[in-house]
């Protein structure tokens, strides 16, 4: 199936893609075919959405799923209401849900698919089985049904399908094009041209909004570790110096209020996932805030380029921070945007490759151990740090001519290997790592 710009940059909400996107749209999915007759709807999570499900949310997720909500178009600022009126009245209209009953949470059982697993059950009123589905979340708000065919989407034809880095510059060295060019001209198959700008002009400007909000307020993010914001204080500080690390400390500040917007469950780009939201906003930022000459064209490559790369390591490895920790999710993310920002820069088809292969290897065995199940500690700060060494991937390749022994294409298959190798607790699960060693306050 191709992936494209619109596939891993979907605007949602958070605290996460994998565990609040995706079972949002499952959930609703499921109850776009379910008839009149069906009196009781029951969810069971498995995996690492039933071990974590609570602390990203999965719960409310599901329940306004069900409800007819979608990531995308659900505002933020009444979920909350909409969620406790149901949870009140046990129901959805006339089928009867109670979240605290109906969403059963499965620790034993994990499916060989795919960490995250979900089965949804219709009822009618005398108990008899209406329907039965089992989709799986499978990172950055990407879902599939079991047993789906994908012959549709494959039907698709590319005027210059890539599925490696190698394939990618061996194309762009045949026809004479850069990386963007081959990836807008992919794009411009599945719709307008005119389209596909509007489009990447929207993901940026929501993009820049969440940093603005994250920028501006205080207080506790939800949940039980009570961590405070931080994005907003350090920004005005910012303002009030002058340091030689200043672009960099802007850029961690851009990533901290993204990825702090993300755990309250406020409007996000999925960018691949949520859990590393921060990073290719931050880099954006840092382009158009900080390098001469950036304009709206120059945007739109950033967005292209990052995208023909996600898209290879989405059909080679993961995105999931459930089957490859977070190197598949922060380390993804640095990859796209320090290919993106080389991309932005005027960089050579070989420097962009060797700037996504950088950041990428310099993720290597990342785990994924949010403390509590919360998209906070560590995640927040790992945005920060992802978007600097982006920025640091791009300059070094752009400081050389391309030409460099790991190439993009064995880095992605080193954290494909790695991921596999990982153990489970490691991969959010909240049951290794930091999550164990740091006391739940």
């Amino acid at each position: 199936m191709p992936v494209g710009v619109f596939d891993l940059f979907k605007i949602g909400i958070g605290p996460s893609s994998s565990h609040t996107v995706g079972p949002m749209k499952a959930a609703n999915f499921f109850t776009r075919n379910l008839g009149g007759e069906a009196a009781r709807i029951v969810v069971t999570l498995y995996g690492s959405l039933a071990w974590t499900g609570k602390g990203h949310s999965t719960d409310k997720a599901i329940t306004l799923g069900l409800a007819g909500a979608l990531p995308e178009s659900l505002d933020p600022d009444l979920a909350d209401a909409q969620y406790e009126e149901i949870k009140e009245k046990r129901c959805i209209g006339l089928i009867g849900f109670d979240p605290a009953r109906d969403i059963v949470f499965d620790f034993k059982h994990v499916f060989p698919e795919h960490p995250n697993g979900m089965r949804f059950e219709a009822f009618d009123a005398e108990q008899r089985c209406l329907a039965r589905e089992i989709w799986f979340s499978i990172g950055g708000g990407f879902v599939v049904r079991e047993g789906a065919s994908s012959a549709a989407a494959d039907s698709v034809q590319l005027p210059f399908p890539f599925e490696s880095a190698q394939q990618l510059l061996a194309l762009g060295r045949e026809h004479g094009k850069s990386i963007v060019e081959i990836a807008l001209a992919n794009e411009a198959a599945q719709r307008p041209e005119a389209e596909v700008a509007a489009g990447i002009d929207r993901i940026a400007g929501v993009m820049f909004c969440c940093i603005e909000r994250g920028l501006s307020r205080d207080g506790e993010l939800p949940g039980a570790l009570k961590v405070k914001r931080r994005a907003k204080g350090i920004f005005d500080r910012l303002k009030a110096i002058h340091t030689g690390l200043d672009s960099m400390n802007h850029v961690s500040a851009f990533a901290i209020a993204v990825n702090e917007e993300n755990a309250s469950g406020g409007r996000v780009v999925t960018a691949p996932t949520n859990g590393a939201a921060g990073v290719v906003p931050a880099v954006l930022r840092y382009y158009r805030d900080f390098c001469s000459g950036a304009d709206q064209q120059g945007i739109r490559a950033y967005f292209l380029a990052a995208a023909a790369i996600g898209a290879i390591i989405k059909q080679n490895a993961s995105i999931s921070g459930a089957e490859i920790g977070c190197q598949g999710e922060v380390g993804s993310a640095a990859a796209m945007a320090a290919a993106g920002l080389a991309a932005a820069l005027g960089a050579t088809n070989a420097q962009i490759e060797n700037a996504a292969e950088i950041a990428i290897e310099h993720h290597l065995g990342m785990t994924c151990d949010p403390v509590g199940g919360l998209v906070q500690i560590p995640c927040i700060e790992r945005n920060a740090f992802g978007a600097v060494k982006a920025i640091q991937a791009a300059s070094l390749a752009m400081l050389g001519d391309g030409t460099h022994h790991v190439s993009l294409d064995q880095a992605i298959e080193t954290m494909r290997q790695t991921g596999a190798d990982m153990q489970t607790k490691y991969k959010e699960t909240s049951l290794g790592g930091l999550a164990v060693n740091v006391i739940e306050c």
